[in-house]
């Protein structure tokens, strides 16, 4: 192999691995441990169950992330003018065929895994097929984000999606998987996680939004403009945080338990540096480090559930 073969090879797989965008994954992890975690509370976990839940997860959340590479490009969002880092299309390095192949993968998987899911899982059959049926939309709603003609991406409907799928679908559907059964105060934890993912996507949104507004791409944070994005943003953080403060009042007694209000000064920093920084390109690392304490919010809250 010579080494212009060489150097091709690893571009290609430095391009998937960023159209990927796998710094995301712990993100859409956080609702799967968090709906696991407090399933704790009721009996211990299904560690298949749990395996089967992150894969399908994580898979949804590629399929994505290609998906949202794919549509943006095809749509001339991703141009010379974007502030947020280069594309995996936008280089020129994966070809619109391969995409399209990459994201019939990633889709068939995340439904091969949630199929496995279903069956492992101590469910119903009818709840079985109430939760097949939500799958199927995530993996929909996963492509037509920015994909296909007349993405909802584009008109102002993305935060409502992560809200829906990676908040209240994913933390229900994780803790229901768990424990055959509901209970609807877990709809607080799952408004949590819901606000700090869609806290993410508006840290992007709001970074690329001059760019999205001239390419047609509107969003709600170019609905509200920079500064009501910003304002929208604390918004977000309060209700993440406030939410599951009230399920904690509501089932934890004093102790471990609360382990997790170490990462509340973390969320804390976000959004007083999300506020104040007022050029776009320097919001990119806020972005990365919310998905991170998102993250950390669900191991401490398991941890100190294990330990109670």
């Amino acid at each position: 192999m010579d080494v212009e073969t060489s150097i091709e090879k690893k571009n290609k797989t430095a391009a998937w691995f960023s159209a990927m965008r796998l710094r995301t994954l712990p993100l859409a992890l956080a609702s799967t441990l968090t709906g696991a975690f407090l399933a704790m509370e009721q009996h211990e976990i299904n560690g298949l169950v749990l395996l089967f839940t992150a894969l399908t997860t994580i898979f949804l959340q590629v399929n994505s992330n290609l998906a949202n590479d794919y549509g943006d490009f095809s749509h001339g969002t991703d141009n010379e003018e974007r502030v947020g880092p280069q594309r995996a299309m936008q280089s020129g390095v994966i070809t619109e065929p391969e995409m399209r192949m990459a994201i019939v993968l990633a889709s068939s998987l995340s439904l091969i895994s949630g199929v496995f899911l279903l069956l492992v899982s101590p469910l119903a059959w009818i709840t079985r097929g109430v939760l097949f049926i939500f799958g199927v939309a995530a993996i929909y709603a996963s492509i037509k984000y920015t994909a296909g003609k007349n993405p909802y991406g584009y008109r102002g409907l993305g935060d409502v999606s992560v809200m829906a799928f990676f908040g209240i679908l994913g933390v229900l559907g994780s803790y229901l998987c768990q424990t055959e059964s509901l209970d609807l105060t877990v709809l607080l934890a799952a408004i949590s996680i819901g606000a700090f993912s869609t806290g993410v996507l508006n840290i992007n949104n709001t970074r690329d939004l001059e760019n999205d507004q001239k390419s047609g791409k509107i969003t709600l944070a170019v609905k509200l403009g920079p500064q009501k994005a910003r304002f929208y943003h604390l918004t977000l953080i309060a209700i993440g945080c406030g939410s599951f403060l009230v399920y904690a009042l509501m089932h934890f007694e004093w102790g471990w338990s609360w382990l997790f209000l170490l990462s509340f000064p973390l969320f804390s920093l976000n959004a007083f540096k999300v506020f104040t920084t007022k050029k776009s390109v320097d919001l990119d690392p806020y972005l990365k480090q919310l998905a991170i304490t998102t993250f950390l919010f669900a191991i401490m809250l398991g941890l100190g559930l294990w330990l109670q």
